[in-house]
């Protein structure tokens, strides 16, 4: 099976050896965010797609996975191309591991950055793109806290770019210790808008420039 998928790679970056920009959805699924913020959430991630595929090199540079939080934290899907990325659609439940989860994208950025130097495929630093309602919750502490200094020797070494996205409910004094930069606030349930920033950001990236500012002063 590893050697099969080693085949699948190498097949795969021949056919494509352009710059990778790798991306991942680091997603709040718990219980609070039930009925229409996740409903909110799987539309947002619909547009974000849309958006990506319409874009030739972006579509060929960008890759995505994600990792969902709340009755335990989930690999939905490990790293794929715009094209092969199919929006899931996400349920609710349980309680907010944020700190196992950030723990877990910055694993998943390792390994796919190992993939890449494998085979000689060049990179734009990675970019972990966090949503949460609340705050870390049903995890022991010390995961928080090796969760913190993991993200902040990360973007101190700019090994990675992180950002917190707000929705109301979320505990901001907590997102601020966790992110470098301030947590990017979100009005009502636009994750729509948010996902089309976010796309645009990731095309500016892909056509190396720089990622677009967030809106409004850092609100949706």
């Amino acid at each position: 099976m590893a050697q099969q998928m080693r085949v699948e790679e190498s097949v795969q970056f021949a056919e494509n050896p352009e710059p990778r920009c790798p991306c991942v959805l680091l997603l709040d699924t718990s219980h609070s965010m039930r009925d229409e913020p996740i409903g909110a959430l799987n539309m947002g991630l619909v547009a974000f797609k849309s958006n990506l595929i319409k874009d030739p090199l972006a579509a060929r540079r960008v890759e995505v996975a994600t990792v969902s939080f709340g009755r335990s934290v989930e690999v939905v899907h490990d790293f794929v191309s715009v094209a092969d990325y199919t929006p899931p659609v996400l349920t609710t439940g349980g309680l907010t591991p944020m700190g196992t989860g950030i723990l877990k994208a910055l694993d998943l950025i390792e390994a796919r950055k190992a993939v890449y130097k494998t085979h000689g495929i060049v990179y734009y630093r990675p970019w972990i793109f966090m949503i949460t309602d609340g705050k870390p919750k049903g995890e022991d502490r010390s995961a928080v806290v090796e969760a913190i200094k993991r993200l902040h020797e990360d973007e101190d070494a700019k090994r990675v770019i992180f950002f917190a996205v707000a929705v109301k409910g979320a505990n901001l004094d907590i997102l601020r210790q966790i992110s470098v930069r301030p947590p990017v606030m979100l009005e009502g349930l636009n994750f729509v808008d948010l996902f089309i920033w976010l796309s645009r950001s990731t095309q500016q990236i892909a056509h190396s420039q720089v990622p677009l500012p967030p809106p409004g002063g850092g609100q949706f």
